[in-house]
This record gives structure tokens, sequence and C-alpha cells, in this order.
């Protein structure tokens, strides 16, 4: 499994959860660019419409040996799950505080997949806390270590 990019501000801003991986659809010149890297899940979200599952301002660079036919970054990307999977996540989603949101995109195979979190969002104490509590361990390991 190679990983391609991941959203680390997630787990500070968000409490994730549920995860779930999902299928993207793809053009040729996303995936070449994809297996160089050259991806970013910054300020990107997950949309239900019409029972289908959307990837939103996910950016993935043009393809630097591309030609006039290259791909949009920023464009709309259709996720590909189940049809129980998206009834399930459009339930949980509905609930007030929850959103989707996209964790890392990696390659299992030859198929590139995207690992989608069913998130709540944190206060500014609760990230605090997790800081807080995140030293604490560190600390300990160290004590640990040096006995």
């Amino acid at each position: 499994m190679k990983i391609v990019c991941q959203n680390r501000k997630a787990y500070h801003d968000y409490s994730i959860e549920e995860t779930i991986e999902a299928g993207i659809q793809l053009l040729g010149t996303e995936v070449k660019s994809l297996r160089d890297g050259k991806a970013n899940l910054k300020d990107s979200y997950v949309l239900i419409k019409n029972a289908e599952v959307f990837l939103l301002n996910c950016h993935i660079s043009p393809y630097s040996h591309g030609n006039i036919m290259n791909h949009e970054p920023l464009r709309t990307r259709k996720l590909l799950l189940h049809r129980k999977e998206i009834e399930r996540l459009r339930g949980k989603s509905l609930q007030k505080g929850y959103t989707l949101i996209p964790l890392k995109i990696y390659f299992k195979g030859s198929h590139a997949k995207v690992e989608i979190g069913l998130a709540k969002g944190k206060r500014v104490y609760e990230k605090r806390e997790t800081i807080k509590e995140r030293e604490a361990k560190r600390t300990i390991e160290r004590a640990m270590k040096t006995r």
C-alpha cells in the first residue's frame, strides 16, 4: 500500500468516529500525477448528492509530461461506494455536527483509494486537551526509556 498524501490537519481539527475506504474515479493523467505523489487534501471535503458521493477541492497537480488534454487540478471527482454504504453515510452525516472528510489517498494494488472519515469538529479546548495528553505520553515514554 503506497500512501500518496494524508490530511494531517483533519486529525487535529476533527475527532474521527469511523473510516471507510472508497475507490476514486480518475482520468489517466491524474493517476500518473498521483503516482508521482503530487496531491493535496487540504481544505477538501466529501459531499453526498443524488445518491452519489463526490470529492471536492482535492488538488491533484497537472501531469508534468501531459499535453493539452491534461486535467483540471481542482475538478470534482466521483467516489465509488456501494449503495448501502452511501445511504448509511448519508444518515450519519446528516446528524448535527458530523461531516465527511478525506483522510488519505493511497494505492492498493493498481487502484487508487480514498480513506473517508466520519468526523465531528473539535472545539478549541478539546484541541488543547489532546495536545496535553500527547505531551504527557511523550514525557512518560522518555522517563521509561531513560530508566
